[in-house]
This record gives structure tokens, sequence and C-alpha cells, in this order.
């Protein structure tokens, strides 16, 4: 373990440059959003940095509600996570760990990067240590030490730290959490995703959003064990990778069997989904085909079905972002604002789970889709709910039934051909 202290305070511009003496050769030098840092040799990404920017925004609004803000990043590779919620996040102290002990240099130096190191009996910023994540948040369980933020930058499909992660939480804290399996997700390896996150999953059309819901159930199941209950914040899919990343807050509760935990299904026949509750497994059927389709039935669960993201806390992240200047992308990133705006909109408690294809409605409908600003519209002036979905650029989030949505295809091409 190695420790080291500052006395200078937290930077309150989140765009700063450090103007520190080069502790490396220039070359490896790399900027996020302003902040200075050394990539090195561990594994390391730009295209993950709007998931680091969606951290960074959560805890500095954390922090508005707590006495102080303490950050434990199980698996923080160079270190630039732990640095920019040092400098950007309002973090008081963050506990950077990483099980490759050869990344020790890069990430102290890069943590050396928020403030002048202490001396004395000043109160240390952060910590930098090289652990089993598991062991770690074991260990900190068991000394009574709670974050207010956990990040498990995890990859692939390992969800056996899910539990002693929710334990590390303090209560109303916040748990940011990652799957990268994208072959449990879309249905590939369902014995994978039920040893991993207690959910048979088959192939569905919108299956980078099953991957959040099956994230989410895995974490809801460990946190009912413990007495927990667990709210989704936010839920971002990025394609590299794919990567999978949950904010969730954790707090004490019981477990609703009735709740928004469940099964869900797709039609191959007629294009429409529903949604179960344990009580309904022996009432499986397609109310849209009724029983007749029940060999074009495809179910997966138990998983979440309830709503990604939090419409409020969605808002304060993107104000927060217009304050500091975010809303643009940056390096390799996406804008924010953009990418805020999508996710406040699928927040609408009427919309359901999944998501309707273009190119699927324009199959079904024999015919090439009108614009999807388009359908959308139409939908809305007919009365349903629709959104456009961050997740995939050609989907519509909608209650209208695949009936209705080929309907109002076939009307609006001849509209356009008229």
């Amino acid at each position: 373990m190695s420790i080291l202290t500052f006395s200078s305070p937290i930077p309150q511009n989140p765009n700063f440059r450090t103007h520190n003496r080069r502790l490396f050769p220039q070359a490896s030098i790399e900027f996020e959003r302003g902040v200075e840092f050394d990539a090195g040799d561990s594994f390391f990404r730009h295209e993950s940095s709007t998931a680091r920017d969606l951290g960074v925004l959560a805890a500095s609004i954390h922090r508005r509600s707590t006495s102080s803000l303490h950050i434990l990043d199980a698996m923080c590779g160079c270190g630039v996570r732990s640095l920019r919620y040092l400098s950007q996040g309002s973090a008081d102290y963050v506990w950077a760990n990483d099980a490759n002990e050869d990344t020790r240099r890069v990430i102290t130096s890069n943590l050396q990067r928020s403030g002048e190191r202490g001396g004395g009996n000043m109160k240390r910023r952060w910590v930098v240590t090289h652990m089993d994540a598991r062991r770690l948040l074991g260990e900190r369980f068991l000394e009574r030490e709670y974050f207010d933020l956990v990040d498990v930058d995890s990859f692939g499909g390992d969800s056996s730290f899910l539990r002693s992660a929710i334990e590390g939480v303090r209560l109303g804290g916040l748990l940011y959490v990652t799957c990268t399996n994208w072959y449990s997700s879309s249905g590939q390896q369902p014995q994978h995703s039920l040893a991993s996150y207690g959910a048979y999953i088959r192939p569905m059309p919108y299956s980078n959003e099953i991957g959040l819901r099956m994230l989410i159930g895995g974490v809801l199941r460990e946190a009912a064990v413990l007495g927990f209950k667990i709210t989704p914040l936010f839920s971002y899919y990025s394609y590299h990778g794919p990567v999978f990343r949950v904010m969730l807050r954790v707090t004490r509760g019981t477990f609703k069997v009735n709740g928004d935990y469940g099964f869900i299904s797709y039609c191959n026949k007629c294009g429409n989904s529903q949604s179960y509750s344990f009580e309904e497994l022996n009432k499986i059927y397609c109310q849209y085909c009724n029983r007749e389709a029940f060999s074009s039935l495809r179910v997966s669960g138990p998983l979440w079905s309830g709503r990604l993201h939090d419409t409020t806390y969605l808002n304060e992240m993107l104000n927060l972002a217009e304050d500091w200047g975010w809303t643009h992308s940056g390096k390799d990133g996406i804008a924010l604002e953009k990418l805020l705006t999508k996710m406040i909109e699928e927040s609408d408690p009427e919309l359901p789970f999944g998501f309707v294809k273009l190119d699927e409605i324009a199959r079904r409908a024999k015919l090439n889709s009108p614009p999807i600003s388009t359908i959308i519209n139409t939908m809305k002036q007919d009365g349903y709910v629709a959104s456009r979905s961050h997740i995939a650029s050609n989907a519509i989030k909608t209650n209208c039934p695949m009936d209705i949505c080929i309907q109002i295809a076939k009307e609006l091409r001849h509209e356009i051909l008229m």
C-alpha cells in the first residue's frame, strides 16, 4: 500500500490543466476534458471517456448532498478515472486500486497531478493499492470502511464482485458497475448469463438494452440477499467493447416480487414484446397473436424491466455539463448534450422496455422506411409515447404496437409518393 498526502485544495474549474513538472516522456502525455495524464502501458481506451464523464458528473452531484465524498475505484487501470474524480468530481478522498502491480508508477504519478504532495499531519487525499478487487472490498467491509461511490470498471461478464461491491457502499451511496460480455446479452451464451446474473437470456432484437437490464437485474438480486434495494440513476451503452455501464443508488429496502424484476418476451411472428411477473409464468403467451404463436415466443429473465434512468438526476447532470462546458464531445467521445437528452426522453415512465428498429418496421411493412423523426412525430400525434434510443440510432422506444407502427409507415410512405 502506498499513501501520499496533498495540501492544495481541489481546483474549482473542472477543465483545468495542471502544469506540474514532467514526470514522463512527452510522447506519453494524454488529455481528457483538460486533465493531463499518462496512460502508460495499461489498458486504456479513449472511447471510454464518455463513461468517465458521466461518472464524474454523478459524483459531483452526489457531493452536494454529503458532508464528504469518498470514492473507491476498484479497477482503476492507469488511474485517469481516479484522477478525474479528485480533480473534477469534488472527491475528498479516492482509493485507487488495480491488481496489476506494474501500473504502480503510472497510477501514483497521475494522481500526483491532482495537487502538491503534502507531509506531516496533513490529511491524505488518495491511496494506491494492488489487490484483487474482491479481497479489497471484503477487507474494507470488515474494517467497516464504506464509500460514497464504488466504481468497478470490470472486463467481461465477471459478476463475482457484485455482492462485496454493494457491501462497500455507504447507505444512500452510488455503485457504478460494468459488463462487457456481448455473448451473454445477445443470448449466445444463456448458460453464462444465468450463472453470472441469474438471467437466462435469449436472442432478441434489442439485445444491447437487454445487456443493461441483465446487469441491473444481477445487482438487484445480490442487493436483495443483503437487505438492500437499488435504483438506476442512468444506464449507458457504448458500442466499443461493447460496454454496459450502470449507475445505481443503494438504500435499505425489501425485494418486491411483483415490482420491476421479472421476465420479458418477444414474439417473432408479430414483433411485439411483453413483460411478466413471477406469478404470471404459467400465463405466458402473446396477447397480440393469442396462443397461436406460442412457439414464436422468446422469453428472457428474470431481469430488470423498469426504467433505465432517473429523469431528475439526468436533468441535474445535463445542467452541470452545460455549466462546465461539457455538452460537446471530448476527444473520441460523443456529445454529452445529445446523449443525456436522449436518456431523458427514454426515462418517460410510460415507455416500455425494448425498442423497435426501423429496419424491422420496413421489413414487415415491405417498404422503405420513412425518416425516424417523421415516424416518431406521427406516433405522438396519434397518442402514443415515443422517443429515440441512445443505444441504437435507427431505433424507436414506444408503446405503439407493431401493427400500428407498420400502418403508420405505410401511410407516411403513401403521403410521400403522392
